[in-house]
């Protein structure tokens, strides 16, 4: 087979093949356990995407990449906010992931969060600023120089959240997240999460691997966050692990870049009927 040919069939396996399945297990644990569960109250999609999309959002986040190491990437999106401020004044409405997980995390205020691409602690950095007591367990790579720029690792992660107030546990780990969360989860069969992160690896086959492996310990009533959701195959992944699995309401904004989603985790089981979602 030629160099051209050889390409050509892996394109077209990429595009057929088939992709990991979740192993959900019942009995899956709930947001706020600790309270009364009467009173537990899961927000909507539109609860979600009028956070995000908020004047509120944006102006935590400038505030708060504010205090983090600067970076290129770190002056880009203030710059960004400022100028579409300036231009659509009060009508300015985007979502992003720091946007994102600043309205999850104000929502359900979690005490337990995952993150899969971690680099340089921006998306976990609001996570912890907004719930400081948060447990957050972070996979990532740390690849030199990726994406084009600096990628400290684990102990530079560590103070950008230092400095933000979070005092809760934190665990960072080097590796493959498709055998690392795998084997991690694998010693914790107890461990839940109510707010998960997936923005590692951008293959859709690597993308398919996270979500199967983390969305099970998801609690009901969590929030999953999915980055560049308009990437070629991320959204073959994304619709075949979650908009199509009755477990899951999702939302989702491509105004622009690559995209941003969002799913909140509705029930237990993966059908559920009218009266089962009222009881929700």
């Amino acid at each position: 087979m030629g160099r051209l040919s050889l390409r050509r069939f892996r394109r077209g396996w990429q595009k057929v093949r088939p992709l990991p399945t979740p192993r959900y297990v019942s009995g899956t644990p709930r947001i706020g356990a600790d309270e009364d569960p009467n009173l537990l109250l899961i927000p909507s999609t539109d609860t979600l995407a009028a956070a995000a999309t908020s004047e509120q959002a944006v102006s935590f986040v400038i505030d708060l990449i504010g205090q983090l190491t600067p970076s290129q990437e770190v002056v880009d999106q203030q710059a960004y906010y400022h100028f579409a401020r300036a231009q659509f004044g009060s009508h300015f409405r985007e979502a992003d992931l720091t946007t994102v997980l600043w309205a999850a995390a104000t929502l359900i205020r979690p005490t337990s969060y995952l993150e899969i691409g971690v680099r340089r602690g921006r998306s976990a950095a609001v996570v912890a600023a907004m719930c400081p007591d948060c447990a957050i367990f972070g996979f990532d790579l740390w690849m030199p120089d990726y994406a084009g720029a600096p990628n400290p690792g684990p102990e530079f992660v560590q103070k950008e959240l230092s400095a933000v107030g979070h005092r809760g546990s934190l665990e960072l780990m080097s590796g493959d997240s498709r055998k690392l969360v795998p084997s991690f989860l694998q010693q914790r069969p107890s461990l839940f999460f109510d707010l998960i992160t997936v923005d590692g690896d951008h293959s859709v086959f690597g993308a398919a691997s996270d979500l199967a492996n983390v969305l099970p310990r998801l609690k009901v009533g969590g929030i999953i966050v999915f980055d560049d959701i308009e990437t070629p195959g991320l959204r073959r992944a994304w619709d075949h692990l979650v908009q199509r699995d009755k477990r899951y309401v999702t939302w989702e904004s491509a105004a622009t870049g690559q995209g941003i989603a969002a799913a909140i985790r509705i029930g237990d089981k993966p059908l559920l009927g009218r009266a089962e979602r009222t009881q929700l």
